[in-house]
């Protein structure tokens, strides 16, 4: 029988139907292309991009080859670099400038080198370079939040097959981001814990939805995942911010991440999918709220969320706000632990 299950961070709702019974091999995404052939993030194209803000090199020159990560802004960005927020108001409605950040971080020359494929070392110059661009846009004043993204396969809106990952700076902090602080500081308020902790000490003590684990870092299929075979990536030691990780910590998230992007691969074949890193907002003092955040430290718990696109959100979802997921939570991380595809 069907079930629904509740999120107890953000209060959402899922339907469980797991009388569907869908296994791995029946989600078959479309294979992807993989020509080099024009693109302007491969390396020796670096006159084809803007130029870079950051990049891990080998003592080269910047906007030349030899660079490992390369982070340039976006040739079309969402939001405008310059300009001042300017806050008004329209009758009813809330208005403000584009004013944003918008960069695109090139994680490897090699244009078939996605992370499942490349050394551990890689990919801590990924996870660097997403600190180090983070820790800078941070001291902008006019940032409330830095969302870092991957978007891999044209069904997750890819629209170039080179590996790279985004970063946009928002002038405000997105509804979805606020519901889960909110949620995190009244449980914080009520019991003087993080619900993040607890929600990991849970898991680990029930583990039929934790996939792998290592000195640092657990992978957890969700109870209420949205979508099959989605999963979360927690820091198992309590740290609001992203940016604060130690260099061990940094190599054993890219043993996690190298696990369950090979994982997608093997089991999944390769699907399409999204990532975000859910880190804290920007904690600098804002003008009539020098308070805003001030328990953050303690309540919240940053994660990466990845999510293969494997169905559709469709009318129902979209007009209940309720989501379907055919593949129950523990039998996805059975799988994804056993690869039992």
């Amino acid at each position: 029988m069907s079930e629904l299950r509740k999120d107890p961070i953000v209060d959402r709702w899922v339907i469980i139907a797991a009388e569907r019974g869908q296994r791995p091999s029946d989600f078959k995404p479309a294979p992807q292309p993989t020509s080099p052939v024009g693109c302007p993030l491969c390396e020796g194209n670096e006159d084809k991009t803007p130029p870079e803000v950051f990049a891990i090199r080998d003592g080269t020159p910047p906007n030349t080859p030899g660079w490992r990560v390369r982070v340039v802004p976006n040739k079309f960005p969402a939001l405008a670099i310059e300009g001042e927020v300017m806050r008004s108001g329209i009758g009813l409605f809330d208005h403000m400038n584009g004013v944003g950040a918008h960069e695109v971080i090139i994680e490897a020359p090699d244009h078939n080198a996605d992370i499942a494929d490349v050394p551990l070392e890689q990919i801590v110059d990924i996870l660097t370079a997403f600190e180090q661009r983070t820790c800078d846009l941070r001291r902008d004043k006019r940032f409330r939040h830095i969302m870092i993204f991957r978007n891999y396969g044209a069904a997750a809106g890819a629209s170039l097959t080179h590996p790279h990952s985004q970063l946009i700076a928002l002038p405000i902090v997105p509804k979805i981001v606020r519901d889960k602080l909110q949620s995190a500081r009244n449980h914080y308020r009520q019991k003087e814990r993080c619900i993040f902790c607890d929600l990991i000490e849970q898991e680990l003590a029930l583990p039929d939805r934790l996939i792998y684990q290592n000195d640092q870092f657990i992978i957890l299929s969700p109870y209420a995942a949205r979508f099959p075979f989605s999963v979360t990536i927690y820091p198992l030691q309590h740290s609001y911010d992203f940016t604060l990780m130690s260099d061990e910590q940094c190599l054993l998230l890219a043993d996690a991440l190298h696990f369950i992007l090979t994982k997608y691969k093997t089991v999944l074949g390769d699907p399409a999918y999204n990532m975000m890193v859910q880190t804290s907002p920007n904690i600098l003092p804002r003008p009539g709220h020098a308070d805003y955040w001030s328990s953050i430290k303690y309540d919240y718990h940053w994660h990466i969320e990845i999510m293969p696109r494997l169905t559709k959100v469709a009318g129902f979802e979209w007009g209940t706000g309720f989501y379907i997921n055919p593949v129950s939570p523990e039998d996805a991380a059975e799988y994804l632990r056993n690869d039992n595809g």
